[in-house]
């Protein structure tokens, strides 16, 4: 090949690798912002439309975890929030994943994924807390996974 050739080549190579989607954080640290969002924040209150340790839904804590720990924005709704990033399976799910369930018949709840299938999020029932995505409660009502 001549020179141009490969010089073309290359540039082609470093703009794709530049586009190409990556994670900013390691699995493990991810995981590791995630429990130590989870220290800060356990026990603060579930309040519809809060945003702040004196209560806090379960969108805005989302919101919240991502950019505070995890440095990704998100919307502040679940709606919102469902329509970011791209649907996965359960069975792909990594560390800093969003999880969604239907908690009622117009009522979304969204949580952000751990491991092991443990998922941080503002329970209504019991404040910012983790729970397990093969609980009974949640497993019936899981709707779709997505990754920011």
């Amino acid at each position: 090949m001549r020179r141009f050739e490969l010089n073309l080549i290359l540039l082609v190579l470093v703009v794709a690798s530049a586009c190409a989607p990556t994670r900013t954080l390691r699995t493990s640290e991810i995981e590791q912002k995630l429990m130590q969002a989870h220290e800060e924040w356990r026990g603060t209150p579930y309040r519809l439309g809060g945003t702040t340790r004196r209560g806090i839904d379960c969108s805005s804590f989302v919101q919240t975890v991502m950019l505070d720990y995890l440095n990704q924005e998100v919307p502040r709704n679940t709606e919102a929030q469902l329509r970011v990033g791209f649907r996965i399976r359960p069975q792909q799910l990594q560390p800093g994943d969003l999880v969604f369930y239907r908690t009622g018949r117009h009522r979304l709840h969204v949580g952000i994924y751990i491991s092991d299938g443990r998922f941080l999020h503002a329970s209504t029932s019991n404040g910012v807390m983790i729970s397990r995505m093969e609980e009974t409660y949640w497993s019936r009502r899981f709707l779709q996974a997505r990754r920011i």
